[in-house]
């Protein structure tokens, strides 16, 4: 089990309150698939994927970076059970989507980025120690289902 600190649950919560989902969702999973490209695989059915312009520019990736936002925003809000309010995500990646679980830090990884250029100067070391605890932790129950 995960022990938040009440400074780690109101800057996660901050954060959230801070970042325009329109904006940060479709921006992080963009980053993800111009980065890591072999990510794309998952994402067939999107369409037009060939180049960075394309990425950025297409809907469905932009609508799947907002649903990825909700999922996140479901964490904040259940920080006490997060392995348990992702089950049903871990298995559905897992057993039928068959993502590859590492999968999940790369676009995290591109999530804090896209996050730290969102909120500029707030972005302090510490709030982006705190955010770094609750994507691992995130992480860890979207592999959960995996081993």
């Amino acid at each position: 089990m995960v022990v938040w600190t009440e400074f780690e649950r109101s800057t996660i919560q901050d954060i959230f309150s801070k970042i325009n989902y329109d904006v940060v969702g479709p921006a992080a999973l963009s980053r993800c698939l111009i980065v890591y490209p072999w990510t794309q695989r998952y994402f067939g059915g999107f369409g037009n994927l060939y180049n960075a312009a394309a990425i950025m520019e297409n809907p469905k990736v932009a609508a799947h970076g907002r649903v990825v936002l909700k999922g996140l925003e479901l964490a904040q809000k259940n920080m006490d059970s997060i392995k348990a309010t992702f089950a049903d995500l871990s298995k559905l990646h897992s057993e039928k989507l068959l993502v590859d679980p590492d999968n999940f830090k790369l676009l995290t990884d591109c999530l804090a980025i896209v996050v730290a250029a969102e909120l500029g100067e707030d972005f302090t070391a510490e709030v982006h120690a705190v955010f770094q605890k609750f994507l691992a932790v995130v992480v860890a129950s979207l592999r959960k289902q995996y081993y």
